[in-house]
Order: C-alpha cells, then structure tokens, then sequence
C-alpha cells in the first residue's frame, strides 16, 4: 500500500523531491525533502545508519530500507572503475599475482568503503523520490453512543 498524506490534516513540512534533487541530495548526506537535514546518524559508529526523522522538515526517513541496493551498486561501481587499471597493469607489466593482490584488494576494500555511505545516500534520496510506505493506520474504535 502507497503512503498518502492525510489530506484533510494541515499540509506536511516537506514534499516528495524529484529523482535527480533526491539523488543529490542524498548523495550530499542532506535531507533528500528538504536538503537541510541530514540523512544519517553522526558518528563513525553509525557511519550507514539512516536518522529516523530529519531534524529539519521532520520527513520520516528511517521508513525507507534501502536493504541490498547500495551494497550492490557500490561493488558495481568499483569494479567497473578498477578493473579496466587492473588489466591495463597487467599487460603493461605483467606482474605477479601476490603484488596484485596487495595492491588490488586494499584498494577496492578502500574504494567501497568509501562509496558505499553516499551511494546508500543517493538510494535513500531516490526512495524518498518514490515515496514512503508505512503500514495503514488501524481505524479509530468506534465510541458508544448515549440513547
């Protein structure tokens, strides 16, 4: 089920952004809705933890799971940006397969490590582009009437 604003309540503080303002703006750690806020918890300890409200517009950005698309985006990303140097490398200079690997892995270790906060940034930004779910709110109970 799509999230929908209660129309009839006072209008929210923030509005959907369009996918590219999203994806900048998540990208950039800012709010995606309204770029002021941020969109993860500070502290390395929380390095890829999403803030469960922007602190600026009050958007509900812990609703949003980006679950396994920035993990498979970054790893998409760093191999096509590294391994065309690893094979130009090796036909330069034929190397052994130990100094590939302790040149190699650290530095793909390093290159996802680094992507991977703001590409989970820019998912954030496109979901929030998409809009947020949220479980359908259980109906008021009805109150007795005095007869």
């Amino acid at each position: 089920m799509r999230w929908e604003p209660n129309r009839e309540a006072a209008p929210l503080p923030w509005a959907a952004p369009s996918y590219g303002a999203g994806l900048g703006r998540g990208l950039a750690n800012h709010c995606p809705c309204c770029g002021q806020g941020t969109v993860f918890k500070p502290g390395l300890r929380n390095w890829l933890k999403v803030v469960d409200k922007c602190e600026h517009c009050r958007a509900p950005l812990g609703e949003l799971r980006a679950d396994d698309a920035p993990p498979y985006f970054t790893i998409l990303l760093t191999g096509h940006l590294l391994v065309p140097f690893i094979f130009m490398v090796e036909r330069a200079y034929e190397p052994p397969m130990w100094l590939h690997m302790v040149v190699w892995l650290p530095l793909f270790t390093l290159a996802c490590i680094l992507l991977l906060r703001p590409i989970k940034g820019a998912v954030v930004g496109w979901m929030c582009a998409l809009g947020f779910e949220s479980e359908p709110e259980a109906p008021a109970p009805a109150r007795p009437t005095d007869a």
